[in-house]
């Protein structure tokens, strides 16, 4: 469907995710009240996390053992230990990075009729790679009319 209009609409809105340690947290309804607050009704969703050692994915929403697969694949995929160059920071951090660089810091959603576009058995998941848990910044950004 195309939608002419003079006035493109921009909404932007940061939430504060606290992870608990290696995990993947859905916050699929936290991004959908951004986009029903920003009052766009068709248009593009972006959201973009701020860090370097955790990612974003969109995946399986019904099976957690699917996350579960998903975890252990990439924890055998990238092994942790003090075997990389940069380890000040401990083990696991060097396999954060390599981690969220295998997989996404930001993902975009098409924007329909005010909601998000997303498959009847998607969620959108922060996946932390780091053993301890931290406050992650996810900025999220809908665009459109």
């Amino acid at each position: 469907m195309t939608v002419e209009t003079a006035m493109t609409r921009h909404y932007q809105q940061v939430l504060t995710l606290r992870s608990q340690g290696k995990s993947l947290q859905r916050f699929t309804h936290q991004v959908q009240d951004v986009v029903q607050a920003s009052g766009v009704v068709t248009g593009l969703c972006t959201v973009f996390l701020r860090h370097t050692s955790a990612s974003l994915i969109i995946q399986e929403n019904a099976d957690p053992d699917v996350l579960v697969d998903l975890e252990n694949f990439l924890a055998k995929l990238v092994p942790e230990g003090y075997h990389y160059v940069h380890s000040t920071e401990g083990p696991d951090d060097m396999p954060a990075h390599i981690r969220t660089v295998l997989t996404h810091t930001s993902e975009t959603i098409p924007v329909m009729n005010g909601r998000l576009a997303l498959g009847t058995w998607q969620g959108i998941y922060l996946w932390e790679h780091r053993a301890r848990g931290s406050a992650r910044e996810v900025v999220v950004h809908v665009t459109g009319y």
